[in-house]
């Protein structure tokens, strides 16, 4: 038994002597090995250093990482592109009993309208087709202004227009001037967006069905048809007034408005003169649809009955390119964004005389 447990231990020890022998010559064949190829054997601190780098650089990158996460971590993922609106919205009503309360309010109207800010709105559902730009001439008429942009804004909306309203005032004491205004806001929107599409609208008209849809088509298009005041049919023959839309392309054609209707009327039948010399021609709604509702008024005194307008009529083949939009002088006054509508106000000089 002594014998045995004395050749086991021998065998350990054996064992452990081979152990030490082997790790001493790999040893000693890595150290011949640098000293033959001239190399240097390298220290253990320059080893350390290199791991200390990698470690390092890990921590940074997992800094990093950190970093971005905390950037990102509040901010919402990207809204998917919208599609574009349909043609024809699903928020129409079609023909609607206007009322005109005489108690209402603008604070009242703005309440009604909450996602209109500085007179312009989209829809946030979809993308509009159109860019509408409606241009509004107004003076002394702050309450035939107020209805109409309490009826107007749930109407355009209702279309899902993308959308701006301009009320162009004018200032001091010479005659009215619709069509001059009318280019000054016609001028003036397309400083603060590339509208596609104008609509020139008298203040003392309201629309009734919400089918009249307010885009521009490939012709010039006029929207009122009919009016209660005239029983719902067209005043006459090549009525071109009240309500029309032109895209940009089509107005910058005709050099826009002429400027020299000085009060009442004429300054529309020029209008459609300059339109049909262009080998435009006017597209309207269906009779049942294209109604508006005038608010009554009397003749405003300095909108008297232009009486030069036959006259002016018999000029136009002769001097619309030199009269319009290349020609419109006026003084800016102010630019206002109030929260339903752009408030332009200018002031003309006094308007020429007639040759």
């Amino acid at each position: 038994m002594a014998i045995s447990l004395y050749v086991f231990h021998f065998f350990n020890k054996f064992k452990v002597f081979l152990l030490v022998t082997l790790c001493l010559m790999m040893l000693w064949a890595a150290f011949s090995y640098f000293v033959d190829s001239g190399q240097t054997i390298p220290k253990l601190k320059s080893v350390g250093e290199h791991f200390g780098k990698i470690i390092s650089l890990e921590k940074e990158e997992d800094s990093q990482k950190e970093e971005k996460m905390k950037i990102t971590e509040g901010v919402p993922a990207t809204k998917p592109p919208q599609g574009p609106c349909p043609a024809l919205s699903p928020y129409l009503r079609g023909a609607s009993k206007l009322t005109f309360s005489p108690s209402l309010t603008l604070e009242e109207v703005e309440k009604e309208n909450p996602q209109v800010a500085e007179g312009r709105y989209h829809p946030a559902e979809c993308s509009a087709l159109q860019r509408v730009a409606i241009l509004i001439p107004h003076r002394n008429r702050e309450r035939h202004l107020l209805y109409l942009l309490e009826h107007l804004h749930p109407f355009l909306q209702r279309q899902q227009l993308e959308y701006g309203i301009y009320v162009i005032h004018q200032a001091g004491s010479t005659k009215f001037n619709r069509a001059k205004l009318l280019n000054v806001g016609y001028l003036e929107a397309l400083k603060e967006e590339n509208w596609d599409c104008f609509i020139f609208h008298d203040v003392d008209l309201v629309p009734e069905n919400d089918f009249n849809i307010y885009m521009c088509d490939r012709q010039p298009k006029h929207l009122v048809v009919g009016r209660n005041s005239t029983g719902y049919r067209l005043r006459y023959q090549g009525y071109f007034g009240g309500v029309t839309a032109l895209t940009r392309d089509q107005f910058s054609m005709v050099n826009g408005f002429s400027n020299n209707y000085w009060g009442w009327g004429g300054e529309d039948d020029d209008l459609r003169i300059r339109v049909e010399m262009q080998k435009m021609r006017v597209m309207r709604p269906s009779a049942d649809v294209a109604r508006y509702t005038m608010i009554f008024h009397n003749r405003d005194h300095g909108n008297e009955e232009n009486r030069e307008r036959m006259k002016l009529l018999r000029q136009v083949s002769r001097t619309w390119k030199t009269d319009g939009l290349n020609s419109c002088s006026y003084r800016l006054l102010s630019v206002e964004h109030n929260p339903l509508y752009i408030n332009i106000t200018v002031d003309f000089s006094m308007q020429p005389k007639i040759s």
